[in-house]
């Protein structure tokens, strides 16, 4: 006869322990309770459960105390990690610590039992069985936040979590929009990472032409080429055994493709105009906003150095695509930028929060954090009003603005249109690129020259997009 699975569930709350006792009731599985962490390793070795399901705020010992203490007389068990207010630190940690999975009050029933099909079969190595049958803030360091609590950001901080656990010659592949956030996450990796205290090396690919570029990466011998007066290190050397996140990798050109296929199989480089190989120890976590596998397709980026590169890849969804966000993060840059501004604005008017929500948001999350800037900026009272920020958003938003017909003379009401689709391009391109001129225009398929034309045209600034 089957042996019915053994489940203890460790919470100091009398409903939710109900509330497990009746699913794992039904479910065919021997229940138990504890009511902190020290009753929880009595009952580990007493009860000798098959699987944990453990809150984090507990009197005595939290969960986080107890996982750790749990870790160190049993590696296997699965324990899930359940808890009514998240952070990602406490979502990472928990990866790190060895947690099965992380999940966040209300706990839905279909959920539990999920999650306890594929404990049960991680332990006796079956298939797992399908189915048939609030407030996330993350905070890494003082300068780079990430901050949301759709299922899908939750899901990247247990990712997070779970990388940083690697060596660092596990690469990583970070995919999303622009404006998504994915420097924030690949900073989180590497702060959370065992190399935290060593450098994390940035550049964007798509900044410096290909000899610049390469010159920056892999450094210079003095007398490498005319101009260079001495030896310059490169970003590859500079990173030490940190990190190195290349931007917008898929605007490399071939050569850098190739040249960097080498550093990843190989581990080592030379300056240009050298012989000597450097080692490098550092993580490569690269990042695009292009769909790179149809690249891969096409032939315009090499499959090879795909697959050296994804080794774990990360989606990041776009704002439109995570709305139940936007509150959210709406007023954390509320209170951000009344800091930096000195401002005491108290939040947002029902309309105001409404065109919020309403938005595509072309440029994610940075077009969202400019627009609060503005808005905190611009409002006098306690309360962002709907005129801070209705000449931007309704340009997009058809059911707040009509095509605005101002003459019965066609020529008139199509300059009118042209002049106002023309700001409207420029405004998104400057929000989505942080005010980089060079990269909004790159985008746009433009020359640099024309794109400035045209801010001129419309007496449009540069620095009113950038941090």
């Amino acid at each position: 006869m089957k042996k019915a699975p053994r489940v203890l569930v460790v919470d100091d709350d009398e409903n939710i322990q109900f509330a497990f006792k009746e699913v794992l009731k039904k479910d065919g599985c021997v229940y138990f309770a504890a009511w902190n962490g020290e009753e929880a390793i009595e009952q580990l070795q007493r009860r000798q459960p098959d699987i944990i399901f453990m809150d984090i705020t507990m009197p005595k010992l939290d969960g986080l105390e107890t996982l750790t203490k749990i870790r160190e007389v049993n590696q296997k068990i699965p324990i899930i990690i359940i808890t009514g207010y998240g952070t990602m630190q406490t979502a990472v940690k928990a990866m790190k610590l060895g947690a099965f999975e992380y999940l966040t009050k209300p706990l839905d029933v279909e959920k539990i039992r999920e999650i306890k099909r594929k404990a049960l079969a991680s332990i006796v190595g079956q298939r797992i069985p399908s189915a048939d049958d609030q407030w996330i803030k993350a905070e890494i360091g003082d300068r780079y936040q990430l901050v949301g609590r759709n299922v899908r950001i939750q899901e990247i901080y247990k990712l997070i979590g779970s990388i940083s656990t690697t060596p660092t010659h596990t690469s990583v592949l970070i995919i999303g929009e622009s404006g998504t956030g994915k420097e924030l996450v690949a900073r989180a990796i590497h702060n959370n990472a065992s190399n935290a205290r060593e450098p994390f090396v940035g550049i964007n690919c798509t900044v410096l032409p290909d000899t610049m570029l390469e010159s920056e990466l892999f450094g210079y011998e003095k007398g490498a080429f005319t101009g260079a007066a001495e030896r310059k290190l490169g970003k590859f050397e500079v990173a030490g055994k940190g990190t190195i996140f290349l931007d917008e990798i898929g605007n490399l050109s071939p050569q850098l493709q190739q040249k960097l296929l080498r550093v990843l199989q190989e581990r080592e480089f030379e300056r240009l105009g050298g012989n000597t190989p450097i080692h490098v120890d550092a993580r490569f976590i690269t990042a695009t906003n292009q769909d790179i596998e149809k690249n891969v397709k096409k032939g315009t980026f090499r499959e090879d150095l795909f697959y050296r590169l994804n080794v774990v890849m990360i989606h990041i969804p776009p704002l439109r695509e995570r709305k139940d966000d936007i509150s959210l993060l709406a007023n954390y840059f509320l209170s951000k930028y009344n800091g930096h501004l000195k401002k005491a604005v108290k939040g947002f008017s029902d309309e105001t929060m409404a065109l919020l929500e309403k938005y595509s948001y072309p440029g994610n999350v940075r077009e969202l954090e400019n627009l609060i800037e503005r808005a905190v900026m611009l409002t006098m009272g306690e309360v962002i009003l709907p005129d801070t920020l209705k000449d931007v958003l309704s340009a997009t938003l058809p059911e707040t603005r009509a095509m605005s017909i101002i003459s019965p003379v066609f020529s008139k009401s199509r300059e009118h249109l042209l002049r106002t689709f023309e700001k409207q391009f420029l405004i998104s391109q400057l929000t989505t690129h942080h005010g980089n001129v060079t990269a909004a225009a790159h985008s746009s398929k433009m020359s640099r020259q024309n794109f400035q034309r045209l801010m001129q045209k419309h007496k449009i600034l540069a620095e009113q997009f950038r941090p």
